[in-house]
């Protein structure tokens, strides 16, 4: 299956184009695991229905999503850093995740995720499935408490595409043979740069202008749309 939009190639003369060599990008939250992890945090602050309400909206694309990320955000101020522990050991694996990362990664291609979630969960999590690249915001920390705040760059809808892109230039894929997996509004910049863009699990504006739309919850079903197996 083939998408309906194809993309210049980036010259990377150096590495060979193969035929079965993709870059797989995914989101996190909802994509790559059943949770939205800030609500996981939340959870800890007692601030559950507070964030997921704005979470919410953000997906829907009613609200700008740094501004969001920052309100969520501002609602964790005063947890230990030792939250992350425990948070990381209720995340959710969404089914067909090892065999998706394997499945590219015996092609010779590779897998990267791109999160408006944070990186002191996503690094544990992306070094135990074996992904090639990851991304995501930074929480602030003083004294061993979360601040509150956002460290660093925010990873918007836009920072999102240049990861995808970069991560193409840097393996030598061409932008026709990147795909693109996301459920929220804060997807859509990369599902449209790339190649193919899927929605799983995606909310209706998502899955109004992705591509194809995976309803099961097993992300193993995009291999035979790479012909990777099938």
């Amino acid at each position: 299956m083939t998408s309906a939009r194809t993309q210049p190639q980036s010259p990377r003369p150096s590495v060979p184009e193969s035929p079965q060599r993709f870059l797989v990008v995914l989101d996190a939250d909802s994509t790559l695991i059943h949770d939205e992890v800030i609500e996981l945090l939340a959870d800890e602050a007692g601030a559950r229905a507070e964030v997921a309400e704005i979470t919410e909206r953000a997906m829907r694309g009613e609200l700008d999503f740094a501004q969001s990320l920052r309100e969520r955000v501002h609602a964790l101020a005063g947890l230990p850093v030792s939250v992350f522990e425990r948070v990381g050991q209720r995340i959710r694996v969404t089914d067909g995740v090892p065999e998706l990362v394997a499945g590219v990664q015996a092609a010779g291609g590779r897998v990267g995720v791109v999160s408006g979630g944070f990186h002191e969960l996503l690094d544990p999590l992306g070094a135990r499935l074996g992904l090639d690249h990851w991304r995501a915001n930074r929480l602030a920390v003083r004294d061993g408490l979360l601040t509150g705040e956002v460290e660093g760059p925010i990873i918007d809808a836009a920072a999102k595409a240049e990861a995808l892109r970069e991560w193409a230039d840097a393996a030598g894929v061409p932008l026709r043979r990147t795909l693109a997996i996301g459920d929220g509004a804060n997807d859509l910049v990369m599902m449209a740069e790339a190649g193919l863009s899927i929605a799983f699990n995606a909310k209706p504006r998502v899955r109004a202008e992705a591509d194809l739309v995976v309803d099961r919850q097993d992300l193993a079903q995009v291999l035979p749309l790479l012909g990777l197996r099938g």
